[in-house]
Order: C-alpha cells, then sequence, then structure tokens
C-alpha cells in the first residue's frame, strides 16, 4: 500500500515578514477584479501607470540602432556602461545648476525598485528603523522589511500633502538610520518646496549629530520629469549632502516593463563615503542578483536621456479629469506631477466603490492600498478615449452610494 504525507513548505521568517508587509497591494494586484479583467478590450483601466498605447518611436529607434552588435563582448556582463555614466551625470550637473556629478558616481539599475533595494542594502542593519511618508508608494514598507528594516510611517500634512517637519523630527529616534523622501510624490502629486526640504535638511542633520551617526536621505525621484504647470523641480538631495539620488526611465519614457534607472551620488557627500559607498553599492548590486541593466539599454541611455512621454498631453488629460470630477460632485486637486489624480471616495468604504465602478468597466485603485481610505487613484497614462468613456459612469458612481 503506498502512502503519501503531507509536507508543508516552510518560508523564511523574512519572507513571511515581507509578505505580512505587502498583502493588501499584493492582493489587489493579483487577485482583484482589475488582476482578471486588465488588458480586455472596452475597459477603462486608471489602475497604475502602465502604457495604453504603442511607445515611443524614438525609443524603439534607438534599441534597433544599438541590437546589432559591433563587438564580441557586445553582450558580455555588464556593471555601469562609461557612456551611460557620462551622460546621466551631465544630465544632473545640469538639473542641480551647474553642481558637478562624476560620471563614477552613478550606478546603472534596473529601475528605480532596484535602486532603492541596492541602497537599503547597503546601508541597513537588522532592526535599523526607516521612515517613509504616507501616503507612500506601496512597496516601501515591503522593501524596508526585506533588508531587516523597521519601517517607520510619517503622515504627510492633511491639508496640503507636504512633509510635516514636526512629526518627522518627533519618529526620529537613535535607531533611525535613512528616510525615503518620493517626489514628485506617487500618489499625492506634491512637489516638496525649497523651504520644506531646506528645513529637512536641518533636521536630518540635527538629529544625525544627535544619534553619532548619519541619517541618510533616499530621493526617490521617479518622476522628475513628469511635472505641469512650468513648475520647478528641486531635488531634496541638493540640500543634504548624505543623500542618494534614485531614479527610473521607466516613467519619463513610459516604458515599465523596461528595467533601466540609475544611483546617484551627490558631489557634496563626502569623498572618503563616497569611494566606500560605491564600493557598497555594487556589491549590493551582485547580491540582488546582478542588479544592473541589460547591455542594450545601457548603450542607449545617451539617446533615452532626451527623451520622454508627451507631458503637455499627460497635462490635457489631467485639467479634463481634474474639472469634470469637480464639476459632478467629486474633490480632487490638480497634481503638481506624476501620473496621478487623488479623488475622495463618494463611499467612506473606498474599496466597495471601486468594486462598484468595475462592475461598470472602470478600473480604479483603492486609496487603502496607499494607506489613504476614503480616496482612489487614477492614472493619467490611460487614453483620452478611456477618459470620455469613463466620465458618465463616474458621475453616476455620485449616486452609487444611495444604492
Amino acid at each position: 500500500m503506498n502512502t503519501t504525507s503531507a509536507t508543508s513548505i516552510v518560508l523564511s521568517k523574512r519572507v513571511q515578514a515581507v509578505h505580512a508587509a505587502t498583502a493588501g497591494p499584493l492582493e489587489f494586484l493579483t487577485q482583484s477584479e482589475w488582476a482578471r479583467r486588465r488588458g480586455e478590450p472596452g475597459i477603462a483601466d486608471f489602475v497604475v501607470g502602465n502604457p495604453h498605447e504603442m511607445p515611443l518611436e524614438g525609443f524603439v529607434s534607438s534599441l534597433r540602432r544599438h541590437v546589432e552588435p559591433r563587438s564580441a563582448e557586445w553582450f558580455a556582463y555588464k556593471m555601469s556602461e562609461p557612456a551611460a555614466q557620462e551622460s546621466i551625470a551631465s544630465a544632473l550637473s545640469e538639473q542641480h545648476g551647474g553642481e558637478r556629478f562624476a560620471p563614477a558616481d552613478v550606478l546603472l539599475t534596473t529601475g528605480a525598485f532596484a535602486g532603492l533595494t541596492v541602497v537599503l542594502k547597503s546601508i541597513v542593519d537588522v532592526g535599523d528603523e526607516v521612515l517613509f511618508v504616507s501616503p507612500p508608494w506601496f512597496f516601501y514598507t515591503t522593501l524596508i522589511v526585506a533588508e531587516g528594516g523597521v519601517p517607520v510611517r510619517v503622515c504627510a500634512r492633511a491639508d496640503d500633502f507636504d512633509l510635516d517637519l514636526a512629526a518627522i523630527e518627533a519618529a526620529i529616534t537613535p535607531r533611525t538610520r535613512a528616510i525615503i523622501v518620493n517626489s514628485p510624490n506617487n500618489p499625492t502629486g506634491r512637489i516638496y518646496p525649497p523651504r520644506t526640504l531646506a528645513g529637512l535638511a536641518e533636521v536630518l542633520t540635527r538629529a544625525s549629530r544627535q544619534n553619532g551617526r548619519d541619517i541618510f536621505l533616499l530621493s526617490d525621484e521617479a518622476y522628475r520629469r513628469i511635472i505641469y504647470d512650468a513648475r520647478a523641480f528641486t531635488s531634496p538631495a541638493a540640500y543634504y549632502s548624505h543623500s542618494f539620488v534614485i531614479y527610473t526611465y521607466g516613467k519619463q519614457l513610459l516604458t515599465p516593463g523596461q528595467r533601466l534607472g540609475y544611483i546617484a551620488l551627490p558631489p557634496g557627500m563626502p569623498a572618503g563615503e563616497r569611494d566606500q559607498l560605491r564600493d557598497a553599492l555594487t556589491l549590493a548590486q551582485v547580491a540582488s542578483g546582478y542588479a544592473f541593466p541589460n547591455a542594450l539599454l545601457q548603450y542607449a541611455v545617451p539617446e533615452l536621456e532626451r527623451l520622454s512621454v508627451d507631458v503637455a498631453h499627460l497635462q490635457r488629460k489631467r485639467d479634463r479629469l481634474v474639472a469634470e470630477l469637480r464639476r459632478i460632485g467629486y474633490q480632487v486637486a490638480a497634481p503638481e506631477g506624476t501620473f496621478y489624480l487623488l479623488p475622495r471616495s463618494p463611499m467612506a468604504d473606498d474599496g466597495a466603490f471601486v468594486e462598484r465602478l468595475a462592475q461598470h468597466d472602470v478600473f480604479v485603485l483603492p486609496g487603502s492600498v496607499v494607506d489613504l481610505p476614503g480616496y482612489f487613484r487614477m492614472s493619467l497614462t490611460a487614453t483620452d478615449e478611456m477618459i470620455e468613456r469613463a466620465l458618465p459612469t463616474l458621475a453616476r458612481a455620485i449616486d452609487m452610494r444611495r444604492a
């Protein structure tokens, strides 16, 4: 008689902790009605910043130009290609008012996702606390927990979603190792102004001195090129030398599946620390599963750096949606940057409201996924046709709460 015994898969405690930190967003992204129906013709999809139209021809042309090998090592192992480093360092120097970034201080990564992971792996020990601003990008806690850190949520100001410097200072303890600042912010669309960033630098400098070790600033600038109304963008790293600039081209080019980004060390960081961190970051990239972009994307960087989606078109979609949503009764602010709108839900239960919209083929992200219950998020990467098709449903949805 044959017998079989059931065996359970024993997961590491680290993976179990990561699962607990990720459960809400991951459940929506993999098990919701949107996850089952995404890509269907006829739906209006506002959930994430995915493309819904063909990619930029300039992006495709650049890859075509570099796909033909020019040497035997064209597709060999790559770390950070010098031409890509030089192009990025030049662009950063221009964006920072001439403050010269060194090409050697630019490390190419597989997007900002990997950039954040690599930095956290390099600086965080088990039990170290990492602050992040809420409402946040929904995977910050995941990445912090994955490196053994302790996520510490600090809420933005409720009136305008600016940084709450007093709350940040109050949250810092002797175990604080870093803070993640995302500007322009996903999901609020807020660009933090220079006065706020200067104040943050003062808080971090004072706390670092008191703690006897530097608190690092991770400046997540994924949406730095998605700015509306001709506003100026100031990098948080411009005010605080112990910073990492973390970037992805996935937003600028609307190619999130082509993982390309970088980590840059600002010129103001002390030279000895820069040398040490460069080595640590490179080692962390290897230990993260070789988190360097593929060769083809790296060759294309000098051309891709000059390329962008049509931000004016995104702004027109923003203006259309904001005006119509306000007209039909929603409370919504016009974002200063990013792909996203953040209207208030007409129902207290934003999850239930999102489900009702889904019944009418309109898909949005519940605010509870980004720590903001009572809101929902809409991506401006939806097409004009999706917007026009969704507006009547959104108008009727104001009355759904009475059903």
